[in-house]
């Protein structure tokens, strides 16, 4: 069962209290990032892995609570705002760039956050692209996948990546997924084959 100060943390960030710096008790756009955070303090992956970086604000949040994290964004100047250290590793690239690189030099994503082209193609491509590097019960999150309204469908914003949800909520046997349908919207997707992850290692 999950620890109740774990269930209030998560409680408080759908009711606008975030106990983070910049939460204000105004309408937040940025609640995923608390959700991520906590969600990660509770996994404690060993190698987190963010498509997509912005200004690096919620990757740095992330430090603390993995072993390794890697960031991968086509801007260059994005690396300015990460916090240097031996756990964390920029990747000036496209993430179709990155996930050549990954099949010469393979790694094992425990969690994958993807946020970088939110259109439907770009969608898809990375989901594919990056599911095999993703361990067994590891976890992919997708942000924008809920606009709140058409308004917020246009390639600046959310996209139409949501679309590409839609299609790959249609064929589960490898994967589950469920979407959180608060503006922008995140959506959560554990690969497994089966419920349980100990009978799936030991090939029930």
């Amino acid at each position: 069962m999950m620890p109740p100060a774990v269930i209030k943390r998560f409680f408080n960030i759908f009711t606008n209290k975030s106990t983070s710096s910049v939460g204000d008790g105004t309408d937040r756009m940025n609640w995923h990032e608390d959700f991520i955070v906590e969600l990660v303090k509770v996994m404690r992956p060993q190698l987190y892995v963010e498509l997509g970086l912005y200004q690096c604000n919620l990757f740095n949040r992330i430090i603390p609570y993995a072993d390794s994290l890697i960031g991968v964004d086509i801007d260059k100047e994005v690396e300015n705002y990460m916090i240097k250290g031996p756990k964390t590793e920029f990747y000036h690239q496209s993430t179709d760039e990155f996930a050549e690189y990954l099949k010469n030099n393979p790694r094992s994503i425990d969690f994958l956050f993807i946020d970088a082209d939110h259109s439907k193609e770009a969608v898809e491509r990375d989901f594919k692209n990056f599911f095999p590097f993703v361990k067994s019960h590891g976890l992919i999150l997708f942000h924008d996948t809920h606009p709140g309204d058409d308004s917020f469908k246009v390639s600046n914003y959310c996209g139409d990546g949501y679309r590409a949800i839609e299609k790959f909520s249609k064929s589960t046997d490898e994967y589950e997924m469920m979407t959180i349908p608060v503006h922008p919207g995140l959506t959560l997707c554990r690969k497994r084959k089966c419920q349980l992850r100990y009978e799936e290692e030991r090939g029930n």
